[in-house]
């Protein structure tokens, strides 16, 4: 049966008083229930946090600056009107800032979509690979 060495019992001993003492200052854990009305308006106040900040974000831009002063609004006090909003009114901005064009118009890209569809046969149909147009004139050996 081998014998422990002084130095094994010495470290030993250091790693029990280590585990020992950090157990000593950790405080009891505590649990309770917590209703969903509570975690429903925690949510609903980092959303509207979340809202705020991206509309104050939105606002600080030069472009937007610009637009509000042609209209006559001081930047200062639309950022102020921002604060005074509910989480509702937050909500419904940031919903509507995240469904607004973003200077595209919608027939223009239909109309570059069926430019370079039509592209892209008539290429194919000089190519040989398919008969779609008819002012397409082919080289045909016979």
């Amino acid at each position: 049966m081998p014998r422990k060495t002084s130095f094994g019992k010495t470290v030993c001993q250091l790693v029990l008083g280590a585990f020992l003492s950090t157990s000593l200052y950790l405080p009891a854990a505590q649990a309770a229930m917590v209703s969903t009305q509570n975690v429903i308006q925690s949510e609903q106040a980092a959303l509207a946090d979340l809202n705020k900040e991206k509309l104050s974000q939105w606002l600080a831009r030069g472009d937007v600056q610009a637009r509000l002063v042609a209209w006559g609004v001081d930047p200062q006090q639309a950022l102020s009107r921002v604060d005074a909003l509910t989480g509702e009114e937050l909500r419904q901005l940031a919903a509507q800032l995240d469904t607004a064009p973003a200077g595209g118009d919608a027939l223009v890209t239909v109309l570059l979509i069926a430019l370079a569809v039509f592209t892209g046969l008539l290429v194919t149909d000089i190519l040989g690979y398919t008969d779609i147009f008819p002012f397409v004139v082919k080289n045909r050996k016979k």
